[in-house]
C-alpha cells in the first residue's frame, strides 16, 4: 500500500570545491539535477507528483519529470560556468529561456520545472561566482553574491509585465508573489525558511527524508505560492497554509504520526486539485544549498 512506501534518496555527494573550474561546474550541475530528483521521489508530498502517484496532476507523471531533468543537465553546467565567468544577467536569462524551451520539448509542452530553472539556475550562477572569487561556500555568501552580482536586474525582472504564464496571471489576479519576487529578494524563503528547516531536522537526527518533508511543509506554511492561487484561488491558498502550519505546529516529523498526517494532507490536496509547486521548487533549491554549503 502507498502508506507503507518509504522512499529514501541516496546521500547527496559533496561538491569538488578544490577541482578545476570545469570539473566544479560539472559537479554542481549533477548536484542540481540530484536535488530535483530528491524532490521528485519524496513522499508523502501533498498534491505533488512522486514515484507513488501523480498527486493533483492529470497531465504529468514522474516520467515526465525525469525527461525534464534529463533535458536540463546541460543548462545547470552552462549557467554555473556563466557564473564563474561573471556573465551579465541577460546572458543568464538567455540560458534560462533556452532551458525552458528544451524542457517543453522534452515534456510535450508541460511545465515541470519552470520555477526550478530560474531558482536553481541563479543559485548555480552565484555558487559559480563564489568559487571564481575564492569565497567560502556558506549560505550567506551565496545569497550575498547573488544580490551583489545580479540583484538590480533580478529586481527589474520581477516586475516584467510581459510574462504570460499561469504564475504571472495569478500574481496579477491575487497580488501574490512568485518565483520572480523571490529572486528579486535573493530567495529569502530558501535561505531563511527551507534550508534552516532542513538542517534543523538533520541536526536532530531524523534523517534526510524527514528533513525534506519538514522543509517542504515549512515552505508551504510560509510562501505565497502562485501555483496554488492558480488552481485554488484565495481559499485554496489559505487551505494550504492552514494545513501546513498545523503540521509544523504539531512538531512536523518529530511527531509519531507525522506520516499519517502528511498522507491525509496529500489526499485532501488531491481532492481539491491543489498543488504547491512553488514550494516544491524551493525545496529543490534548499536541497542544493544543503549539499553545497558548509553552514
Amino acid at each position: 500500500m502507498p502508506e507503507l512506501i518509504a522512499l529514501h534518496p541516496t546521500p547527496t555527494p559533496r561538491l569538488p570545491v578544490a577541482a578545476g573550474a570545469r570539473t566544479f561546474a560539472q559537479g554542481l550541475a549533477r548536484l542540481a539535477v540530484r536535488s530535483l530528483y530528491a524532490e521528485l521521489v519524496l513522499y508523502p508530498k501533498p498534491g505533488l507528483v512522486s514515484l507513488v502517484d501523480n498527486g493533483s496532476h492529470a497531465d504529468m507523471t514522474a516520467a515526465t519529470f525525469m525527461r525534464s531533468m534529463f533535458a536540463l543537465r546541460r543548462y545547470f553546467l552552462d549557467i554555473t560556468q556563466a557564473g564563474v565567468d561573471d556573465a551579465p544577467f541577460h546572458a543568464l536569462k538567455r540560458l534560462g529561456i533556452d532551458a525552458e524551451a528544451r524542457m517543453l520539448r522534452a515534456t510535450a509542452g508541460i511545465n515541470t520545472h519552470r520555477g526550478a530553472i530560474f531558482c536553481l539556475g541563479m543559485l548555480c550562477a552565484a555558487i559559480g561566482r563564489c568559487r571564481a572569487r575564492g569565497v567560502p561556500l556558506t549560505a550567506g555568501a551565496v545569497q550575498a553574491m547573488l544580490l551583489q552580482c545580479w540583484g538590480r536586474e533580478l529586481g527589474a525582472h520581477s516586475i516584467d509585465a510581459g510574462a504570460a504564464s499561469n504564475g504571472a496571471q495569478a500574481r496579477l489576479a491575487y497580488a501574490a508573489s512568485g518565483a520572480r519576487e523571490e529572486g528579486a529578494r535573493g530567495f529569502p524563503s530558501v535561505f531563511a525558511v527551507g534550508l534552516p528547516a532542513l538542517r534543523r531536522t538533520l541536526a536532530e537526527g531524523r534523517g534526510m527524508r524527514a528533513a525534506r518533508i519538514d522543509a517542504l511543509f515549512a515552505l508551504m506554511a510560509h510562501i505565497s505560492d502562485t501555483n496554488v492561487y492558480h488552481r485554488g484561488g484565495i481559499e485554496g491558498a489559505l487551505s494550504v497554509r492552514r494545513r501546513a502550519r498545523a503540521f509544523v505546529a504539531c512538531g512536523g516529523t518529530a511527531s509519531r504520526d507525522w506520516e499519517a498526517r502528511a498522507l491525509a494532507c496529500h489526499r485532501a490536496f488531491v481532492a481539491s486539485r491543489l498543488s504547491p509547486g512553488g514550494a516544491a521548487d524551493l525545496l529543490g533549491a534548499a536541497c542544493l544549498l544543503q549539499a553545497v554549503t558548509v553552514n
